[in-house]
């Protein structure tokens, strides 16, 4: 019996080669993230709106590419489950194209609702660790507390916080990916 066991060093050499290689691209795309992620920022209603548009598309496309293939294998199982997600998908797709600020709406909605469950669901997860006597559990509660405070606030100030809220926490996303992006490419370039 021989177990194959990862080279992990060289594995590790092989991906900050490949950094190396490459630094330049990461630099350029997390300059373009930064810029954008600060566009998003300072106008978070069009940002809102195209986010809400993109998701349009992916919905739309998904559902078209969906109703293609569940046609194309009608005899494997599962048929008409398939048919009504491809269909919903076109649905919906077309709904948040004819109505992005709708479409934003019913987004923040959502939004809400995953901060709420990720709070919840992150404050339950420190209490656990806290029993467990795990260290740094506190910073899981100061989490799931602030995404519970966020909830609150953007469901408080609706329906204006759906013209900002998803455009201003996509740019805040990608100004600290692009930021973590710059930082390693730039540690790629300087490392030997």
């Amino acid at each position: 019996m021989s177990t194959h066991q990862p080279d992990i060093a060289g594995i590790q050499s092989q991906v900050a080669r490949a950094l190396q290689e490459h630094w330049v691209l990461y630099l350029v795309e997390g300059i373009l993230l930064v810029i954008l992620g600060a566009v998003a920022i300072v106008i978070p209603p069009l940002a809102t709106l195209a986010i809400t548009i993109l998701v349009g598309w992916l919905f739309l496309i998904s559902g078209v590419m969906g109703l293609f293939t569940t046609f194309w294998m009608r005899h494997a199982p599962g048929f008409w489950w398939s048919l009504v997600s491809a269909v919903l998908g076109i649905v919906v797709g077309i709904w948040l194209l004819a109505s992005p600020v709708v479409g934003a709406f019913s987004l923040t909605i959502l939004l809400v609702a995953f901060f709420i469950i990720e709070g919840v669901a992150s404050i339950m997860f420190s209490l656990d660790h806290r029993r467990e006597l795990s260290g740094n559990w506190g910073w899981m509660l100061a989490s799931g507390i602030i995404d519970l405070v966020l909830a609150v606030l953007i469901f408080a100030g609706l329906p204006s916080t759906a013209a900002w809220a998803i455009g201003l926490l996509v740019g805040i996303n990608m100004v600290f990916g692009g930021s973590a992006l710059i930082a390693m490419a730039l540690h790629a370039r300087n490392a030997t």
